[in-house]
């Protein structure tokens, strides 16, 4: 059965929900597991086998939902290996980042923020910018958005912005994000759509969501019409928080997630964030069909930075090595 799915697949037959379904239930060790990425990867090449890299910023770890995400590192006093000191990042220090990225050749840069803002701190970023640089720019401050605020980032020549669900299960969600809600992120995406603005919006997989959610979800992301990015993330637990006991999503389930939503969703942005692949183990998402690593940060990278997800982040001299030894191209600008 499972040779029949793949060789559907293989010749970019539309499978139904539950082919998908019975693609993520290919047990670790079966040969069947290496039939899927490289159709995966093939399906990736055919449309262009060129690599993206994003760098980051990180402008604010100052959060104010409350009660706090169940897995966060990120926001302010929240795991002692995470930013755990309050910061909101300067206009200098945003200048200073955005062209140590632009010289370094990363031609994209993602700017994340904690909640409490109304989408403010993205403005301010994308406006330096896109006024100091020619990068590319994703913000991702969430929900923490208006209206106003997706209209004011449009004039400022965003070129993307992020509102990962990280689950369409909403008892899952409910749990390990106790102080939002589904929908608000939901509105955020659509009114992002709406607008025509490029939309990332991913999954964070590994904190208890069965294979039919993640197939449930991906089919969901259908329903923007601006989705170009779709970023797969897998749960690493960060020390101090109330997931920390919770097991780390298997390398073998992120590569699963990557090649199905490459085969669902051929030409579109697959993101990776190296923190929660593993800085050594960026080689394997690529096998397995994504074409956009992030959180690759440059050796005279201005400041003090940690990955979301995971502490470690991807350097950018290793990253290039490992995606031209797998023969492909890493996409940098002049």
């Amino acid at each position: 059965m499972i040779e029949a799915i793949l060789e559907k697949a293989k010749n970019r037959e539309k499978l139904s929900k539950n082919e998908l379904i019975q693609l993520f239930e290919i047990d670790d060790d079966d040969e069947n597991l290496k039939k899927l990425y490289k159709i995966a990867s093939d399906i990736r090449n055919e449309c262009s086998d060129m690599i993206k890299l994003t760098s980051t910023i990180h402008l604010t770890n100052k959060c104010q939902v409350q009660p706090r995400c169940k897995y966060c590192g990120f926001a302010a006093k929240t795991s002692s290996i995470g930013y755990y000191d309050a910061f909101y990042r300067s206009d200098d220090e945003i200048r200073d980042v955005a062209i140590c990225v632009e010289k370094s050749g990363i031609p994209r840069i993602s700017c994340s923020g904690g909640h409490g803002y109304r989408g403010k701190q993205a403005i301010n970023a994308t406006k330096i910018v896109k006024g100091e640089t020619s990068l590319e720019i994703l913000v991702n401050v969430g929900a923490d958005l208006t209206q106003d605020a997706i209209d004011e980032l449009k004039k400022y020549n965003v070129d993307t912005i992020c509102c990962n669900l990280e689950t369409i299960n909403e008892e899952i969600f409910n749990f390990v994000k106790p102080g939002e809600k589904l929908f608000n992120r939901i509105n955020i995406c659509k009114m992002v759509s709406d607008r025509g603005v490029g939309l990332s919006s991913g999954l964070l997989i590994g904190i208890g969501e069965s294979y039919e959610d993640r197939v449930n979800h991906l089919l969901f992301l259908r329903a923007f019409d601006s989705l170009e990015e779709i970023p797969i993330m897998g749960f690493n637990p960060y020390v101090n928080t109330p997931m920390e006991s919770y097991p780390p999503c298997s390398i073998e389930e992120q590569l699963k997630t990557i090649a199905i939503t490459r085969i669902i969703y051929p030409h579109i942005r697959i993101t990776v964030p190296t923190p929660t692949i593993g800085p050594k183990n960026v080689e394997l998402p690529l096998i397995a069909g994504a074409n956009n690593l992030a959180t690759v940060i440059p050796e005279d990278y201005p400041l003090f930075v940690k990955g979301v997800g995971s502490p470690d982040y991807g350097n950018l001299d290793e990253v290039i090595s490992v995606v031209e030894d797998l023969g492909l191209e890493v996409q940098l600008h002049a």
